[in-house]
Order: structure tokens, then C-alpha cells, then sequence
């Protein structure tokens, strides 16, 4: 191994989806945290160094779908969490809209990368164990909402 691959930059392999994702999860963080509105927290994740390297179009649809849409994501996981809502991590809880968001509006986007990278935003940006539990909720949330494309094996 050289020494060029363990210093590489990991940053420089996220695609522009992945980096909206990251930015969505700030936006909705914020949101959770401070709630904010969503106009704000867009202009102001905007600004943010590297946002231009993202996927503009994605972010705009998850940041204001999953706000738009939070009372229906939460009705959907809401029966899968092992907790009240309100003791989720904010991490956990932004990850769990934004995978919800997708898995029930985006079926050109596989179930299983959807998951994929939601474990990935928690593994990056949430507590030591929380890809686990991210990861299991949005299982059971798949099997729920796109029957036919996990009977499928897709």
C-alpha cells in the first residue's frame, strides 16, 4: 500500500447524492433542533463549504420533502422504533426521514442503497452504535413499503 492511499481524501469519493444527503441531514438537524424554517436552513446549508459539489436537485427534495412530509415519515417508522420519538438521537431522527423520504418517494432509487447510505450518514455523523438501529428500522420500513422489490431480491 502507498502512502498516497492511506492519506488519500476520503471526501473525494462521495458523489454529489452523497453529499446532498450530508447536507440534507444538516438541514434537518438544524431543523429538529432549532426549528427553523426551511427557507432559512436552505440558504443557510447554501453557504456551506463544498455544498457546491453536491446535487443541488436532491437536496432541495430531501431537506424540503422530508420537513414537508415529517408527520407521515414519522406515522410510517413511528410503529418500528423501540422508543418515543422524542428520545431518538437527532442524528438517528434526521437519518430515519431522510431514508423514509426516499424509500416511500424515490422507487428508481434501490431499497438497499437507501439503506446503505443512511448507515452511511450515521455511521459519519451519529453515535457509536446508532448504523445498527438506523439500519433495522429502515429494514423493517422497506419490507413495508416496497413489498414487491424485496420479494424480487432487487
Amino acid at each position: 500500500m502507498t502512502t498516497k492511499s492511506i492519506h488519500a481524501n476520503p471526501s473525494k469519493s462521495r458523489s454529489p447524492r452523497h453529499r446532498a444527503r450530508e447536507f440534507a441531514l444538516q438541514g434537518l438537524y438544524q431543523w429538529l433542533l432549532n426549528n427553523e424554517d426551511s427557507g432559512v436552513i436552505d440558504a443557510h446549508i447554501r453557504q456551506a463549504h463544498g455544498f457546491d459539489k453536491a446535487d443541488r436537485e436532491h437536496f432541495d427534495i430531501l431537506l424540503h420533502g422530508a420537513i414537508n412530509q415529517s408527520i407521515q415519515l414519522r406515522e410510517a417508522f413511528g410503529d418500528l422504533i423501540d422508543r418515543p420519538l422524542v428520545e431518538l438521537s437527532p442524528i438517528e431522527h434526521a437519518v430515519l426521514l431522510i431514508g423514509a423520504y426516499e424509500l416511500k418517494n424515490h422507487i428508481e432509487i434501490p431499497y438497499r442503497v437507501v439503506i446503505n447510505e443512511a448507515v452511511e450518514l450515521t455511521k459519519s455523523f451519529g453515535g457509536l452504535d446508532g448504523h445498527k438501529y438506523v439500519n433495522g428500522v429502515l429494514d423493517k420500513l422497506a419490507a413495508k413499503l416496497r413489498p414487491a422489490e424485496i420479494a424480487a431480491g432487487k
